[in-house]
């Protein structure tokens, strides 16, 4: 038997001979895709590759190796699309990138829509953004605010996308994919919830209490110690306040930022009721324009991929390859498609950038469709 610094040799031996045997191959990638880029052709012949897999697998001796070689070449084949995606990038760039770069976003003389009533963390974090007393009016639902830019009654809408402590705003990631508007700025802000009543009310009193479905999820253990009260969800938490204080029942609660006591003439009960008390909220600011500003650092994309193993693995390694950092991915399913999934992807870089454009290209080719959501 070989002593183990023999077979060490040896393997380095191989590994050379691998080397030299993969730039070979790379430099054949190249004049592919140089006839590829001439011939109109895309890079991702699906049936070819597979074709290909195949009959290498079958030069392998047992079951084992057969894996490993549909698994080795996978990712050579993989690199390799990827060499031809950056001479294609590079030599005729991506078409969906032609976002009109700005100096600074408009936030004078602009109309700006948010969901709720007047107290809302929407109103908040548009104020956050946009400064106090911002040209603004309020609609009942996000659809109400994407509709709004869609019509032209508003240039902005502000959306909740996220909370540090409930998680993601499933409806407005949907609402995202189907309009064509476009993210153009993010605003994060604390949240604290307070336990608002009427004038004179004691906590005995309650038995229901009324918020939006994620405040009530991000005061879940003050909650668990009044199991009695129904819990009533209400399109936004500003309304909860609102509604307690139209319908002027002791027994009524409501779960909202403190400040809109004063605003709904009511008491608060209880002070920091969230069981977070880092927890906060990222709001987007959407617009109908295709706009991104200069330096910006960050793009979302959304993008549905084949209903086929490997396949989210061979989109996101796009970003790994040109050393882009994914910041969040999220799903969401595809109505009318059973168990199939959109994906929603943030990372850092600028569209202007060639490695942001080597990743774009290798996902619009290998995706089913691929959205640019903004970059800001």
């Amino acid at each position: 038997m070989k002593d183990l610094s023999e077979l060490r040799v040896e393997i380095d031996e191989i590994d050379r001979k691998i080397v030299s045997l993969f730039e070979e191959r790379l430099s054949l990638a190249d004049q592919v895709a140089e006839y590829k880029i001439a011939a109109g052709r895309p890079v991702l012949d699906r049936g070819r590759e597979q074709e290909k897999l195949g009959a290498l697998s079958q030069l392998a001796k047992d079951e084992f190796s057969q894996k490993g070689i549909q698994e080795l070449f996978s990712q050579i084949m993989a690199i390799s699309r990827k060499r031809q995606y950056q001479l294609m990038a590079k030599q005729a760039g991506i078409s969906d990138t032609d976002f009109t770069v700005v100096k600074e976003l408009k936030k004078t003389d602009v109309k700006i829509v948010y969901q709720g009533v007047e107290g809302a963390y929407s109103q908040m974090a548009m104020e956050a953004f946009f400064g106090k007393d911002p040209d603004s009016f309020h609609v009942e639902t996000w659809r109400d605010a994407m509709e709004s830019i869609r019509k032209g009654l508003a240039d902005y809408a502000v959306l909740p996308i996220e909370n540090s402590s409930a998680g993601i705003v499933s409806e407005n990631y949907d609402l995202l994919a189907e309009y064509d508007h476009y993210i153009v700025g993010e605003q994060t802000i604390r949240i604290d919830h307070a336990l608002l009543g009427l004038p004179g009310t004691r906590l005995s009193d309650i038995t229901c209490v009324y918020s939006h479905p994620q405040a009530l999820m991000q005061c879940v253990d003050f909650l668990n110690e009044h199991k009695d009260w129904e819990q009533i969800a209400m399109k936004n938490t500003a309304m909860s306040p609102q509604k307690v204080a139209k319908d002027k029942q002791k027994n009524q609660a409501a779960i909202a930022n403190p400040a809109t006591a004063k605003l709904y003439g009511l008491k608060i009960l209880q002070e920091s009721i969230n069981y977070s008390s880092e927890n906060s909220t990222r709001f987007l600011i959407v617009s109908g324009q295709k706009i991104s500003k200069e330096g910006a650092g960050k793009i979302s994309i959304c993008f549905e991929i084949p209903h086929e193993s490997g396949s989210l693995y061979q989109i996101l390694s796009h970003f790994i390859y040109n050393g882009l950092n994914m910041n969040k991915i999220e799903s969401r399913p595809i109505k009318d498609k059973s168990f199939e999934y959109r994906f929603f992807v943030d990372f850092e870089g600028n569209l202007a950038h060639a490695n942001v454009q080597n990743a774009l290209k290798g996902v619009k080719e290998e995706a089913l469709g691929l959205r640019i959501l903004g970059n800001y």
